[in-house]
């Protein structure tokens, strides 16, 4: 293909399922997702030991975009009204109003919605809510994924360890 036809052409498209969980709500997390790209597939994860089943849900769609090296034409379904109308309705009045509520309050996990705010303008993103856990295939694979993630940290530290970083993490606004 010439440079010309290659700079015409249509962005790959890419379809991501993204998930997060938290057992506790703050507690131990995970977030995963499934990227798929014509006949590809591939799956990433990971967790905290102490977060929110918000911030997972979060990391999930932002490690997600990351994973895309181009510009793409990205579908991305979601169990998480949160996330979805958060980067679809919210985020403009956050960012207009200095990243505060309606009611004036500091919008939580900015962090995580700047750096999704980021990685969305790198590409063509729209956004599809699903229901969780009801049978949809890469929704129920990211879930399946999230809760492996949460079981490996449970495993990889002892309940003392667990209630000391949950103790930090609420310390620090978490």
């Amino acid at each position: 293909m010439s440079e010309a036809a290659k700079a015409t052409a249509a962005p790959p498209r890419v379809v991501i399922y993204t998930d997060g969980g938290c057992q506790g709500n703050p507690g131990p997390g995970g977030w995963a997702a499934v990227l798929r790209h014509g006949e590809r597939v591939k799956e990433v994860s990971g967790g905290e030991p102490a977060t929110t089943n918000n911030r997972m849900e979060l990391t999930a769609a932002v490690m997600s975009l990351r994973m895309l090296k181009k510009r793409c034409q990205v579908e991305i379904h979601t169990d998480s009204e949160y996330v979805k109308n958060g980067i679809t309705q919210w985020i403009a009045g956050w960012k207009r109003k200095g990243w505060r509520t309606k009611a004036g309050t500091p919008v939580k996990n900015e962090d995580l919605w700047r750096d999704l705010d980021e990685q969305v303008a790198r590409h063509d993103v729209s956004w599809k809510w699903v229901k969780g856990h009801a049978g949809v295939d890469g929704n129920e694979r990211c879930d399946a994924l999230c809760g492996t993630e949460m079981d490996r940290i449970r495993r990889s530290h002892t309940r003392d360890e667990l209630a000391a970083l949950l103790r930090a993490f609420k310390a620090q606004g978490g």
